[in-house]
């Protein structure tokens, strides 16, 4: 294949620059990837047509976003991201937290491969480029700061972002709070694209919040965390035994909400946890406190698990959820629509 003979000549390369000592690794390295440009742009125009038959819409992208784990195949993966780019999909990259967390989780478990998989995704818009640089900041591979290095001429006009990363004070994903859309999202594609149970472990973290009384962004959170492990739950056997094994290691707050979300992913009965939360949510916007952010700005945030999950189970036809399967919808629109106040009964 095309891209194993760049990444042999490439390699032939490197050694022979640092034999003589011209320059660092690192820019060793992101010669590599200029080599041989007809062949490396044929290579580019070749994935670009893959991608452009098999993913044909976003569905398709959730899809196979949604299989990947038990079916990996990182060589897709950068047709896949070019996919995202040409549908789309990665055009806000704050609505972009599932796609961003599933490109960190593959660059993470290919660390030999992470260099060419993350070159093969080039030619990329700026915009999007912030969703490349964040993933491969939360890939949590232990050199993930010189991969990020490799690619800096890549991106010129992402160097204050990566400066931010590389030099300041720019967090990875186990670093982030999870009060925060995003970061569910972020969290659940790493787990669709690993299958681990440390992001599960932290999503099932946020369920402390799913009873607060005090703050509404919190309790949303919660509402929201919960709403997508019993959803998700329910048609992933890895996640239910996840969230039994938890029940060990979880203070009673919750184990609660733990205890609820298994009995609705085995009973099947997601719908009653929405119907919880509105319930909750109300109670609180009705006698709570007034410091919770308008209704309207949480439209600005995360690419959403809550849809995510609804689409791959609609086309599964597995479970019928209470909330439209919208793809592409944001996190926090769904729960203006289906948890906010103004929603109609």
């Amino acid at each position: 294949m095309t891209h194993v003979r760049l990444t042999t000549e490439g390699f032939a390369v490197l050694l022979a620059v640092v034999a003589v000592g011209l320059v660092s690794t690192g820019a060793a390295r992101a010669q590599s990837y200029s080599l041989a440009p007809t062949r490396a742009a044929d290579h580019a125009a070749q994935l670009e047509t893959k991608a452009a038959d098999k993913f044909v819409k976003e569905d398709d992208v959730l899809r196979f976003i949604n299989d990947y784990r038990e079916n990996k195949t990182p060589a897709q993966v950068p047709g896949l991201v070019k996919a995202m780019v040409r549908l789309g999909a990665l055009s806000d990259p704050e609505k972009a937290g599932v796609y961003t967390g599933f490109i960190a989780g593959v660059i993470g478990e290919n660390q030999l491969k992470a260099p060419e998989l993350i070159a093969e995704m080039f030619p990329m818009p700026p915009v999007q480029q912030v969703v490349l640089i964040k993933a491969i900041a939360f890939s949590g591979l232990p050199d993930w700061k010189e991969l990020l290095e490799q690619f800096v001429e890549r991106m010129p006009a992402r160097k204050v972002l990566i400066g931010k990363y590389l030099y300041g004070d720019g967090k990875t994903l186990g670093e982030l709070s999870m009060d925060d859309p995003f970061v569910i999202d972020a969290h659940w594609g790493n787990y669709f694209a690993t299958g681990a149970w440390e992001p599960g472990i932290r999503i099932i973290s946020a369920l402390a919040w799913a009873e607060d009384q005090n703050d509404i962004e919190k309790l949303t959170i919660g509402s929201m965390a919960k709403w997508t492990l019993a959803s998700n739950a329910a048609r992933d056997k890895n996640l239910l035994d996840l969230a039994k094994v938890q029940m060990n290691h979880q203070d009673e707050t919750v184990r609660r909400q733990l205890r609820e979300v298994i009995e609705a992913a085995e009973l099947y009965e997601i719908g009653r946890l929405r119907e919880d939360a509105l319930k909750r949510i109300d109670a609180l916007r009705a006698g709570g406190p007034q410091n919770a952010r308008d209704w309207s700005k949480w439209g600005n945030y995360g690419t959403t698990a809550l849809a995510l999950g609804c689409v791959v189970a609609s086309v599964l036809g597995q479970v019928q959820f209470g909330i439209p399967c919208v793809v592409g919808g944001a996190l926090s629109t769904a729960a203006v629509n289906y948890l906010g106040p103004e929603r109609t009964r």
